[in-house]
């Protein structure tokens, strides 16, 4: 009460706390045009090696296979075969363990974001995309490998599943840390797959332009869904 008569006293102001997790994250600006731009360049240089067998781009992959002169005894193949490990079997069991827990945390949104981001746009762009290059692997590879050498579709799952967890799992402080393990995560995967002639290095930075480009797209349109479980979450609503 005023000491005054006729002068009311403000209260002070509650002060607001910020959301405790805010996650998911938002999608960057121009997020839609940069992923149209990075998808439709990735198709683009399949378009341009359907076309010819010896893109401008050859003499380039050419020269990096010829320097890569280990042998499949050495140690870095050792570390190799565990990144080819992590991009195969595994490449399909981490994002579905990553699914299961969001579910498991009522979080359904975000795990339908993953379940799109890093299986069900591997299906539907790097299965067409080998189709469409039909590009011969390089010769004498080290590991067994099916047909179509671009886009690398283990390149495709490490950027994937880096961005989708990007998106789902770290706020701010913590998702810029997360971006430089991401880089250095997918930079060890792109050399794996050329150390063992399983694919051209153009063949690598096709599936994380692919992949990036694809998660953008998503990202964007999963924004609504994404936004509204950050405001339950922030909430404490998220199982309401």
């Amino acid at each position: 009460m005023s000491r005054f008569p006729g002068h009311a006293v403000t209260p002070p102001p509650i002060p607001t706390r910020p959301p405790r997790r805010p996650v998911p994250a938002a999608p960057p600006r121009h997020a839609l045009a940069w992923g149209a731009a990075l998808t439709l360049l990735s198709v683009l240089m399949g378009l341009l090696l359907r076309l010819d067998e010896q893109p401008f781009f050859q003499g380039f992959d050419d020269a990096w296979d010829a320097s890569l002169t280990g042998s499949p005894a050495d140690s870095a193949s050792g570390f190799a075969t565990v990144l080819d490990r992590l991009g195969g079997p595994l490449g399909t069991v981490l994002p579905l363990l990553l699914i299961g827990c969001l579910s498991m945390y009522g979080r359904w949104r975000s795990a339908l974001f993953v379940f799109t981001a890093a299986i069900v746009a591997n299906l539907l762009l790097v299965l067409p995309l080998k189709q469409l290059a039909d590009r011969p692997r390089p010769p004498h590879t080290w590991v067994l490998v099916n047909d179509g050498s671009y886009p690398s579709g283990q390149v495709f799952s490490a950027v994937a599943l880096v961005i989708a967890a990007a998106v789902v799992l770290f706020p701010p402080g913590g998702r810029r840390w997360w971006w430089l393990f991401g880089a250095a995560y997918t930079g060890a995967m792109m050399w794996s797959r050329t150390w063992q002639h399983a694919q051209w290095l153009s063949d690598t930075f096709a599936g994380a332009l692919a992949a990036t480009g694809a998660c953008l797209l998503l990202w964007r349109a999963f924004a609504p869904l994404l936004k509204t479980e950050a405001e339950r979450m922030a909430a404490d609503t998220l199982w309401l």
